[in-house]
């Protein structure tokens, strides 16, 4: 393998029912860092179908290129036309760098494409750089249950890929006066590449918002002694416009649902203001929210870890200064 024959920086540019997954233009905006480091270009890869009309907001997030293959065949995600597709794009266009989204869609997509084309795959990165001295992809990801943080090369394969979580790339701004080239290709998707047929597609009806979307959260922990003081936080969350989350024992213990956790094993998010709530502050947890733009951190424990991260601490017991802090607010606002 000639090294040197591999150029670009290629993001699958995820898309479920014709929207864009935010964590793709998360991706694009890392994408276009890496892309300037290396004196190249950012592609985006569009699969699906009736998708072309995404092409204009990628390149708006920083895509210089979308290759875009528009197929019937690709319109509900399936593992094997998928992993085809990404596969032969690869092959095709070989680029240096292709990340992407950590989603259960690029989780399923990632390490089969990497297998394909015979090539390493680290996943669930939170940090992407290039190495000065080699040009090669720094991809720093937890290890060790999160206690440590380990920096990954693949120095003698190409493309160097790598899956990473959303929340953790900053996108850039949107620019809509951006101009860029749209590739659409017009490959047949094979019989032997389609071994699954989807009978029906059941949608589940999420009431909740999701909270990586948050721009407030107020996170419980261990520290807030059972489920049902839980609503002290959905009354101070309520008061500030914000949502509830959660550490990863709140989780375990059954308080909370799984899809509330922050940190290493659950969401990364970085919403303007944190509030952690009998928190201590694991280091799988802070990973998960420490760049939040503002941290707030209520425990007993003067101690605890968390009050290294926070902006604004609080030394007391969680189930009263949270009551205090919503009687405040409400008082604020009459």
């Amino acid at each position: 393998m000639n090294i040197s024959d591999f150029k670009g920086v290629f993001v699958f540019a995820q898309q479920v029912d014709g929207i864009v997954a935010g964590v793709a233009f998360e991706l694009l905006g890392k994408a276009h860092e890496l892309a300037q480091t290396r004196g190249t270009q950012v592609t985006a890869v569009l699969l699906g179908s009736g998708v072309s009309g995404l092409t204009g907001e990628l390149i708006a997030a920083g895509a210089d290129r979308v290759l875009v293959l528009d197929k019937p065949e690709l319109e509900t995600y399936m593992t094997e036309p998928y992993a085809w597709a990404m596969a032969k794009i690869v092959n095709e266009f070989k680029p240096e760098i292709v990340l992407t989204p950590a989603t259960a869609i690029g989780r399923d997509l990632a390490p089969r494409v990497s297998a394909r084309v015979h090539t390493g795959l680290t996943a669930d990165c939170t940090g992407l750089d290039i190495q000065e001295e080699s040009g090669n992809l720094m991809m720093t990801r937890p290890a060790f249950g999160g206690n440590i943080m380990a920096t990954i090369l693949c120095p003698e394969h190409r493309p160097q890929m790598a899956t990473v979580r959303p929340g953790v790339m900053q996108r850039i701004p949107a620019d809509s006066a951006r101009k860029g080239e749209v590739v659409n290709l017009d490959w047949a998707v094979p019989a032997e590449a389609k071994n699954v047929e989807i009978l029906e597609v059941v949608k589940a009806i999420a009431e909740t918002v999701d909270i990586q979307d948050a721009k407030i959260l107020v996170s419980g922990g261990r520290g807030m002694g059972g489920p049902a003081n839980f609503k002290l936080l959905e009354e101070l969350a309520e008061e500030l416009g914000g949502t509830v989350s959660a550490s990863r024992a709140a989780v375990d213990a059954g308080w909370i649902a799984k899809d509330r956790q922050v940190g290493q094993t659950g969401k990364t998010v970085r919403p303007t203001l944190y509030i952690a709530c009998g928190i201590s502050g694991a280091i799988q947890h802070l990973a998960g929210m420490e760049d939040s733009d503002y941290i707030v951190a209520i425990n007993k424990d003067e101690t605890a870890p968390i009050f290294e991260v926070a902006d604004y601490g609080i030394v007391g017991d969680v189930l009263k200064v949270v009551p205090a802090l919503v009687e405040e607010l409400r008082a604020y606002r009459k």
